[in-house]
């Protein structure tokens, strides 16, 4: 019983650690907005390859899908990843909201990365990739949500 137990909880672990960044972003837009309004705070929208771009996934990798980013991201902000997949499959209602953002933001490559306030307004210019980790990542949000 106590291994069945333990074999539980360590699958449950690997569950949970294994969602990593993904379980804190958004999908729906106007879900997004709602709560970025609810709670008063920014939108990080993510347009993304995820499973092709490789400044995306280094992005994830690096950023992310770290502890540092993503405590700050829980408290600070709403995530909303806009996916351009070439093998994961996606809901037509998905495809038709992140075609129609992408032309709506003008997006010409992937990452980009904007700050948005709850109506849907940009806050700042591509933020895109950024090296130092998480740490500088979130030092430079700060600063970009303070002007």
């Amino acid at each position: 019983m106590k291994k069945l137990i333990l074999s539980l909880m360590v699958s449950l672990a690997a569950v949970s650690f294994s969602m990593g960044a993904e379980g804190l972003w958004m999908h729906d837009f106007e879900a997004a907005k709602a709560k970025a309004a609810k709670e008063g705070k920014p939108i990080f929208i993510n347009f993304t390859g995820t499973d092709w771009c490789g400044w995306c996934i280094k992005l994830e990798k690096e950023v992310f899908s770290k502890k540092a980013f993503q405590d700050y991201a829980k408290e600070n902000l709403v995530l909303v990843e806009v996916d351009f997949p070439k093998k994961k499959e996606q809901t037509a209602e998905v495809k038709e909201q992140n075609k129609k953002l992408d032309k709506e933001y003008g997006v010409e490559g992937y990452p980009t990365l904007y700050l948005l306030d709850a109506t849907g307004k940009k806050l700042t210019e591509d933020i895109g990739y950024r090296e130092g980790g998480p740490e500088a990542y979130v030092a430079h949000l700060k600063s970009l949500i303070k002007k």
